[in-house]
């Protein structure tokens, strides 16, 4: 059997590490791990000489800069997220169209606005917000794969921008969007931790700890993200746009109680508007991504009880 050569991009992330993780595990494919002292992704010729000299079949960019609010308030910031989330996934395309590779690419529900259209159900002609004689039908509040993106802050601009670029200069790409990532942390110094971990240590010094009951989108664990990955890659589905988020929108606050609950942390937690946490970035108020195009995944509390029962 030959093996199929696959780079992995960012494989120290927190998304990366489980790439190459669940890659590795299979025989069929030859997984080349490269983070940021491998090849900077921002540099175009260094991009097309490094891959081109090792011709992978599949190219996966888990490289992302993700630092929300900085990138709103500092220009150099701005500037740093334009040259890997915009930029960057450019040269990643063109490089892989010449050698005839497969891109996969991540992107965020921040490409949206938080002004979802709701999408009526298959096999209702008319308005379900009205119609008595299909109780049964609901329509679906969210971003589809179609959706028009509008982002509201430099970060959500920054990401839109790779995705273009991607759609002008690849030929062979699955992008898939995504949002609220969490899972084991990523093995770089100083990484951005996830918000469960973040809210695990509050809850552990504090009594009483503040959630934000807004912002209402999905959570989705690296691991199934990874393994969603690889099953679309190899079911050969369609080139194009995926959303993958475990199942059920929530906000902060109720993410929060259910943390808690599972962990057996008995802390108040106490609901607050956005407003409480002033941040530079502007967050969409719903940006719950609609997968049409996949089998879903397992509810996001079935995930984080996975997480919880399996320490790092």
């Amino acid at each position: 059997m030959i093996e199929k050569k696959i780079l992995i991009l960012g494989a120290k992330g927190m998304l990366g590490q489980e790439l190459v993780r669940i890659f590795k595990k299979d025989s069929g494919y030859k997984v080349l791990a490269w983070d940021k002292e491998d090849l900077d992704i921002t540099q175009e010729t260094a991009v097309y000489r490094k891959i081109k000299a090792i011709r992978p079949a599949i190219i996966i960019n888990a490289a992302a800069y993700n630092a929300v609010d900085k990138c709103e308030a500092d220009k150099k910031e701005l500037a740093l997220a334009k040259k890997i989330n915009g930029l960057a996934p450019g040269y990643l395309a063109k490089t892989a169209k010449k050698i005839g590779a497969v891109l996969i690419h991540y992107s965020t529900d921040y490409v949206f606005d938080g002004n979802p259209d709701i999408t009526e159900p298959t096999g209702c002609s008319h308005s379900c917000s009205s119609c008595h004689l299909h109780e049964s039908f609901q329509p679906q509040i969210g971003f589809d794969e179609n959706a028009k993106p509008n982002p509201i802050s430099n970060y959500g601009r920054s990401k839109l921008m790779g995705e273009k670029e991607i759609t002008k200069n690849a030929k062979k790409y699955y992008l898939i969007r995504t949002s609220k990532l969490f899972g084991k942390p990523a093995q770089i110094e100083g990484a951005k931790k996830s918000f469960f971990d973040v809210m695990l240590e509050l809850g552990q010094k504090n009594q009483e700890v503040k959630a934000v009951d807004e912002e209402i989108s999905c959570f989705t664990y690296a691991p199934d993200l990874a393994q969603k990955t690889k099953e679309i890659l190899e079911s050969q589905k369609p080139f194009g746009i995926y959303h993958i988020v475990n199942s059920g929108p929530c906000t902060w606050y109720e993410a929060t109680l259910e943390l808690y609950r599972q962990a057996k942390i008995k802390v108040k937690v106490i609901p607050v508007s956005s407003g409480e946490f002033p941040r530079p970035a502007k967050r969409p108020a719903y940006s719950v991504l609609l997968n049409t195009k996949l089998n879903p995944l397992r509810d996001w509390k079935e995930a984080l009880k996975e997480y919880l029962e399996n320490p790092y």
